[in-house]
């Protein structure tokens, strides 16, 4: 009977064990064996519940606490994040791995691993009665775990620990203890009365870790050889059939010379089994390792777009599909083999991050940083900073993401300057003002207490700003474009204070109105509240879609492991400006993107399609900005002056690039505008020269717009004097 095979097999197995020291040690060590296989048979015939009962007493509570069935879940799979173009832009995983099936396994890989770990795998049952009572009586003898376990055992131990969700589940399924061996024979037993050796097999290719990172026989396919593991020879698949057994040992990318000497024992026990000649054996373990190394870096760190990366990875762990909380989202990431396509462009990212990195310099006192956004879609089409991610501050590395709102970059942003004067012009037309609307607009203006209302309706105390692009009486087109602060301390008085705030939270921006920091202030059109280029791309893509505002989206679609959509993303837009709206603040904002504008003689900003654009520069020198957009792709382009953990400072003293920046030489135009121009001037080539709709209204002379004339050409400024010409003048009334 079997019990009688298994006492049997003990006792050959103690006289074939290593002398013991004297007489008494050899009949401790049958001793031990009979208690031993006696166990084991009670493992095999008491019911579970009841071999719970009976060892409860006899080993720890980690042990008994462990399944007393093994759950069939699927194993941690490597997650794909996808370009637009479909191209890899990185991998989640917790642990790197890709199940296939045992068909699209090599035979030979198959062949190799049987013959070094269970070459009778085909022909006993759960238990491999020799191999469990030499594992068995060294545990034993010693406490060290030895070989010996069918492939099915080790399956369960493999299983148990990949499931394992506590550190105390962690280290019951690998106590080095008779009694977890005998669990694991129970739970083999029962599994492979449900399961067939082949299915068995495949799971165990797939679950086995082969070092290195690459769990799973695919993973270390890919990994070693660069080759996907159907196509596996001979030397490559006694390579990986090496390493299970201690894949850190054996190593080959950091022991050759141990993976060699392993790989050939495999070799010889293929040939001495008859799964190969003993002539090819011989043959092969000539062979060099010939090793392929690919990696499979985890995260964003070192990809193609870095940030961009980091942004979707956050933006997917605020998606309810996902999973109820954080927590659970971030696990079915890492290990749910989801693939992530993304609506990032790499020809547009690599044009932003070499525009970011070739103005200013990783170790600068200063941040360079872009974002797009497709009007009408919202779809982000990359974000870029000079700073790498890392935490190697002295190479200037860092993890805060400059680009994006707080919530998905940690970067509190950066006031705006005058790139926010777009707001008001939007409130001044949604209140049915002309572009006509002319104001005198002196050097300096004093505005009253009360002049402005909140939108709690408090009144605002006194503001007297000041000009530093020019004077004179200026209309809506020549006030926008000159950027003149005092014509929109006018404007935005008429337009009405909350109106102009909520134009600019229709388009995205989030105005902070609380006792400690209240941005409802006059000073509000010359951009005192705090953005990222994200929050900016996406409202300037608002006039540029013809009205509509819509929620900048990185993601296009997640599939789960099958290939099956789980969400597919569809724009999630709003209308906030009329047509015509949107019409007049584009012809109003391409006159930057002409000769005689700002952006054009001083940024070189001008493309060959049609553009518009706005400058900004904060009264404090922080940051300088250039939101420039076509009918196609809105691009924030922003410059800031930080401290190395990150805080705002001055960009007056700094400098950048190898170049000294002082007072004068701070603005929008003359930093942020020639970044951005880098960009565009690639990318405008990926565009189509689409025309912005003509204004519905006439031109403050009473000229009606030529409709085929091309919308990038000048139009009429009207009744605007002063200095500086037509052209567009920084924000926040520091320049250019």
């Amino acid at each position: 009977m079997f019990w009688d095979d298994l006492s049997a097999s003990a006792r050959k197995l103690a006289q074939t064990e290593k002398s013991p020291r004297s007489a008494g040690a050899a009949v401790g060590s049958m001793a031990r064996l009979s208690v031993l296989a006696g166990v084991i048979i009670a493992a095999i015939l008491i019911p579970a519940t009841t071999f719970v009962a009976v060892t409860a007493n006899h080993v720890s509570n980690k042990v008994v606490d462990l399944p007393l069935q093994l759950a069939d879940e699927p194993n941690s799979q490597t997650t794909r994040l996808l370009a637009s173009n479909g191209k890899l832009l990185a991998y989640f995983y917790k642990e790197n791995r890709q199940d296939v099936p045992l068909k699209d396994i090599a035979p030979v890989m198959q062949d190799a691993l049987l013959s070094i770990e269970d070459s009778r795998f085909y022909e006993h049952g759960a238990l491999d009665v020799k191999g469990t009572l030499r594992a068995l009586v060294n545990n034993a003898s010693d406490g060290q775990t030895q070989g010996g376990s069918s492939i099915t055992q080790q399956l369960v131990k493999l299983t148990l620990v990949s499931q394992a969700t506590t550190k105390a589940q962690q280290k019951a399924a690998t106590e080095k203890s008779p009694a977890r061996k005998i669990r694991e024979l129970k739970l083999a037993i029962e599994y492979e009365k449900t399961h067939t050796k082949k299915e068995i097999l495949e799971r165990y290719l797939n679950i086995a870790y082969f070092g290195d990172g690459a769990y799973g026989i695919s993973a270390a396919a890919y990994h070693y050889f660069s080759q996907s593991p159907d196509k596996l020879n001979t030397t490559q698949a006694a390579t990986l059939a090496g390493l299970v057994k201690n894949p850190d040992q054996f190593n080959p990318h950091v022991y050759p010379e141990r993976a060699l000497q392993r790989r050939n024992t495999v070799l010889a026990v293929m040939g001495k089994l008859g799964k190969i000649t003993t002539a090819e054996a011989e043959k092969d373990e000539a062979e060099p390792l010939a090793l392929k190394i690919t990696k499979y870096p985890n995260g964003c760190v070192s990809t193609k777009a870095e940030f961009s990366c980091d942004y979707v990875r956050r933006y997917l762990l605020t998606q309810d599909v996902l999973g109820a909380t954080v927590a659970q989202r971030k696990q079915r990431l890492e290990r749910g083999g989801l693939t992530i396509k993304t609506n990032i462009d790499l020809r547009m990212q690599d044009a932003i991050n070499h525009a970011v990195t070739s103005t200013v310099k990783p170790k600068d006192k200063a941040i360079a940083a872009m974002a797009m956004v497709e009007p009408g879609t919202g779809k982000v089409r990359g974000v870029a900073q000079s700073r790498p991610m890392g935490n190697d501050k002295k190479k200037g590395q860092s993890y805060l993401d400059f680009t994006v709102p707080r919530s998905y970059g940690d970067s509190g942003g950066f006031p705006a300057g005058s790139t926010f004067k777009m707001f008001t012009v939007a409130a001044a037309l949604q209140q049915g003002i002309d572009v006509s609307q002319t104001f005198k607009s002196p050097h300096t203006i004093h505005m009253p207490a009360g002049s402005y209302f909140d939108c709690n309706g408090g009144g605002t105390a006194p503001w007297s700003p000041s000009n530093s692009t020019a004077n004179g009486t200026m209309n809506m087109y020549t006030g926008t474009r000159l950027s003149v602060n005092t014509y929109f301390a006018q404007l935005e008085k008429k337009a009405g204070l909350c109106n102009t705030v909520k134009a600019a939270e229709s388009m995205g921006i989030t105005v902070p109105f609380s006792s400690a920091l209240d941005n409802q202030v006059p000073s509000f059109t010359l951009g005192v509240t705090n953005v990222s280029p994200l929050d900016m791309a996406a409202a300037y893509a608002t006039p540029a879609s013809g009205g509509m505002y819509c929620k900048p989206q990185p993601v296009a679609e997640i599939d789960d492991l099958n290939g099956k959509p789980i969400k597919k993303f569809t724009p999630d837009c709003k209308r906030v400006l009329t047509t015509g709206e949107a019409a007049q603040i584009n012809d109003i904002l391409r006159g930057l993107q002409q000769p005689g504008g700002f952006g054009y003689d001083l940024g070189g900003t001008g493309l060959i399609i049609p553009s518009a654009a706005k400058t900004g520069t904060t009264q404090d020198n922080k940051a300088v900005w250039y939101n420039g957009y076509t009918p196609e792709l809105a691009v924030a382009s922003m410059i800031a002056g930080v401290t190395d953990k990150g805080i705002p400072k001055s960009l007056a003293g700094v400098t950048v690039n190898g170049r000294f920046l002082n007072f004068e030489s701070v603005g929008g135009s003359s930093l942020a505008g020639p970044m951005w121009a880098k960009a565009m001037h690639v990318i405008q080539h990926y565009l189509s020269p689409v025309n912005f709709e003509p204004p519905p209204q006439h031109q403050p002379s009473g000229k009606k717009k030529d409709k085929k004339k091309d919308n990038n050409q000048p139009g009429d400024t009207g009744g605007g004097t002063g200095g500086g010409g037509t052209g567009g003048g920084g924000g926040g009334g520091t320049g250019p």
